[in-house]
């Protein structure tokens, strides 16, 4: 077909075109929040990779459950964490292990990926934030409230309504519940790396700290 074309009608490509192309290919599938550090490097190369091949819900449970495993077995955490095999090797084993328990390929690439790069000890982590990224997708918001003493289902939902209305993007607030009995009453409530002391202890603290 482009044969056809005489010089002067053929399309010019200007360089650096294809790698604009593929940033913006890539932009279109890039997670909704950022996140920093070595761990969430490879959390974001496997979520645009997964997203690409349609597969972000498939990748999430595996490395859930690889997770799991790696809290769960003393045999495989070991195996992640052990310094003495050679990342050759190491690469081959995961790969293997992978394979085996039908992974997707892109499971199975990040993690001989990791081991290759002396990082396989970081896996769980590395799930930890794809996981993060994948609740952000989602509109999911985690917080932990911490409460002297049970709170009943309707005190939950009003607490969860209030956040999801205060989160930006919010469309469902996941709440886990402490129970601290020496906050007195009240609450504190965790989102994140945000901390929201609402407790009888810390009023007290704060008015023992005023001046007379």
């Amino acid at each position: 077909m482009f044969s056809a074309l005489s010089r002067s009608q053929r399309v010019v490509v200007p360089r650096g075109t294809t790698m604009a192309i593929r940033a913006m290919s890539d932009a279109a599938h890039r997670p909704v929040i950022d996140i920093h550090g070595i761990h969430a490097r490879y959390a974001n190369a496997t979520y645009i990779a997964a997203s690409k091949a349609g597969s972000l819900d498939t990748v999430e449970q595996e490395l859930n459950a690889i997770a799991k495993s790696a809290a769960t077995s003393p045999t495989f955490k070991g195996f992640l964490d052990n310094p003495l095999i050679a990342r050759e090797v190491k690469a081959a084993q995961i790969e293997a292990l992978m394979k085996e328990s039908k992974a997707s390929p892109i499971t199975v690439n990040l993690c001989s990926t990791l081991a290759g790069n002396a990082k396989l000890s970081d896996l769980p982590k590395v799930a930890s934030t794809f996981s993060q990224l994948m609740k952000a997708k989602r509109g999911e918001v985690d917080a932990t409230i911490i409460s002297a003493y049970e709170l009943t289902q309707a005190q939950s939902d009003k607490i969860a309504a209030a956040i999801k209305a205060n989160s930006e993007g919010a469309k469902e607030v996941v709440i886990s519940s402490k129970i601290d009995p020496s906050i007195i009453g009240g609450i504190q409530v965790q989102i994140g790396d945000k901390f929201l002391d609402l407790s009888i202890k810390s009023r007290i603290e704060e008015i023992s700290r005023a001046p007379l």
